[in-house]
């Protein structure tokens, strides 16, 4: 038999509780949302954005990367250094062309530039007018596939291979004077990892 205990009341110096009334406690309980919402939801948001720009960065570099032919713009200064490819300021017509594998990578440039910037290139990359050779097309069937090139325009066409000590660059070199003041150069460098 158990029987019922007695109430006891609260210590005398203690004030009583009011029972919540509901205005309050819907109060309490949208600043409990809230808080769990911007704890919860913010960073979440922020995740999600940061997430959507890191993929379409990624979109971007790999569009450009697989873009087949020649680009019409420079080469930036380090595929320019690392290629030893030093195209003369001024020159117009710039296009360039990369390709990377396990085995080589090319750079692929062309450009219009005056005649006296011609001897400029040459003896920035090592070599002179000299060395050009008359109708040599050092360029290989190959390498003029993949960029579009045809050497069989009007000429005279000049050519010349730069061989160097590896890991320094290979550059495979044609140049066109059929406009003797703005020879036209196309480049082919090639390195090996």
């Amino acid at each position: 038999m158990t029987g019922s205990l007695p109430h006891q009341s609260g210590p005398p110096d203690e004030p009583a509780h009011d029972a919540e009334d509901r205005r309050h406690r819907n109060r309490r309980r949208a600043l409990t949302l809230l808080i769990i919402v911007l704890l919860i939801g913010v960073p979440a948001g922020y995740l999600a954005i940061s997430a959507e720009q890191s993929r379409d960065s990624g979109k971007d570099k790999e569009a450009r990367y697989s873009a087949r032919g020649l680009t019409e713009d420079w080469p930036s200064k380090v595929q320019r250094r690392l290629y030893q490819v030093p195209v003369p300021h001024p020159s117009g017509k710039v296009a360039y062309y990369e390709t990377n594998n396990w085995r080589t990578s090319r750079l692929y440039v062309q450009f219009q530039t005056p005649n006296a910037n011609l001897d400029e290139f040459l003896r920035n990359m090592g070599t002179d007018r000299t060395a050009l050779q008359r109708d040599d097309i050092t360029i290989g069937a190959r390498d003029q596939r993949i960029t579009g090139w045809d050497f069989s325009g009007p000429g005279p066409w000049y050519g010349l291979v730069h061989e160097q000590d590896k890991p320094a660059p290979t550059q495979d070199v044609v140049v066109n004077m059929s406009e003797p003041n703005n020879p036209f150069v196309y480049v082919v460098s090639r390195t090996v990892p």
